[in-house]
């Protein structure tokens, strides 16, 4: 089996093909099927997702671009800013991860959320497409902890008499 343990930070030309989901993408351990049939195992990094187009190493030296696989979403496209902006608050505040361009707003399938589209005065499309949430949808809160540290560190300073 095919071991992938390297995400490329330069460009490289590739040699094989792996698509997967968002669901699939954000895993940092994982058994895979390259485009090609051939067999993969994920162990990367944690706290990476991988995005359409990076590129990944195999301990053999083998180059594989991923592919954001089409799954179920669905897709609300508008021209009234003010209605997209609404559907967009709405549907954060349910924390529900985003693909969002100035013309449309995209989730993974939900008829639940579909139907508070419809409430809005919009409507989302069920289809087949990438889904390429903005950053920060899936990635880990572990970012904040130096802030967390100086928080504590002043928090310390103001008892301490």
């Amino acid at each position: 089996m095919i071991r992938i343990e390297k995400l490329l930070e330069e460009s490289a030309e590739h040699s094989a093909t792996l698509s997967l989901p968002i669901d699939q993408r954000v895993r940092s351990r994982l058994k895979v099927t390259l485009d090609d049939g051939q067999e993969a195992g994920l162990f990367l990094p944690r706290g990476k997702v991988l995005r359409d187009g990076d590129l990944l190493q195999s301990t053999q030296g083998l180059v594989i671009q991923v592919v954001a696989a089409p799954e179920t979403v669905s897709t609300v496209h508008s021209t009234d800013a003010y209605a997209l902006a609404r559907a967009c608050y709405h549907l954060g505040n349910r924390h529900v991860p985003l693909q969002i361009t100035a013309q449309w707003v995209r989730y993974q399938h939900d008829h639940v959320l579909d139907e508070m589209i419809a409430g809005l005065g919009l409507s989302a499309k069920m289809e087949q497409a990438p889904f390429e949430p903005e950053a920060g949808a899936y990635e880990s809160a572990a970012h904040n902890h130096q802030h967390n540290h100086q928080h504590n560190h002043q928090h310390n300073h103001e008892h301490s008499h």
